[in-house]
């Protein structure tokens, strides 16, 4: 190598050398002084003295989960009194339902106990009881009504004592006797006079003095109210 080969620059080596200064020149400004105007193209330098306290990360992660965990039980409390309710509502459904459906059954039994009752008719009364219109049938009938009111006495007594009074002959009457004469004759088939018939008349027999069944009947009663019964009379009475 030449001994001054390190003092021979070329052009170009000057130019490269200058930049070079240059360029650090200018960046030494911009880091000595702070606020240098950024529009000239440089940024300004961090400041290796300033204090930055880092933020506390773990108490406030600490407070969130506390809060989510408050939250959360809130939402169990609410959804376990939304079961309740639910569950509540639905037995008030049930109980309602099955209150109706039992309404409604019994409604249907009471239509049904009374479709029954209506469709069971009513017990026919007794057809009312015919009687012969001969002696046989007078006395039978008359012993009917002698025994609706109490009045004693029995068919042979009766026919016994009508065939000695009238010999059966319902239009009977006697003209000769002391109740003639007084203008009250026996009549009837048991010879009854009027004041008599009318005295012991009974109930739902004709007025008629002549007619048989009830000719019957009041002398009977008459004879029970006299002697006991009409069987216990075997003569004129």
């Amino acid at each position: 190598m030449p001994k001054h080969a390190s003092l021979n620059l070329t052009r170009a080596h000057k130019l490269t050398a200058a930049g070079v200064a240059a360029a650090g020149a200018a960046a030494l400004v911009f880091t000595v002084v702070p606020g240098a105007d950024a529009s000239q193209g440089k940024a300004e330098a961090p400041s290796a003295n300033l204090n930055i306290k880092p933020v506390a990360f773990s108490a406030v992660d600490t407070a969130a989960r506390a809060q989510q965990a408050t939250i959360a039980q809130q939402a169990d409390a609410s959804a376990a009194q939304g079961k309740a309710e639910a569950a509540l509502a639905k037995q008030k459904a049930e109980q309602a339902a099955k209150a109706k459906v039992e309404q409604e059954r019994q409604g249907k039994e009471a239509a049904s106990r009374s479709a029954v009752r209506e469709a069971v008719p009513a017990a026919a009364p007794k057809p009312a009881k015919i009687y012969p219109n001969t002696l046989d049938g007078w006395i039978r009938e008359s012993l009917d009504i002698m025994a609706r009111h109490n009045i004693p006495g029995s068919y042979d007594g009766i026919f016994r004592n009508l065939m000695r009074e009238s010999s059966g002959n319902p239009n009977a009457i006697n003209l000769w006797d002391s109740n003639a004469q007084m203008g009250i004759p026996s009549k009837g088939l048991l010879q009854v006079i009027d004041p008599t018939f009318r005295e012991f008349h009974v109930p739902g027999t004709s007025w008629n003095i002549y007619d048989p069944v009830a000719n019957i009947t009041a002398a009977c009663k008459y004879a029970a109210n006299r002697y006991g019964s009409m069987d216990n009379v075997n003569s004129a009475y």
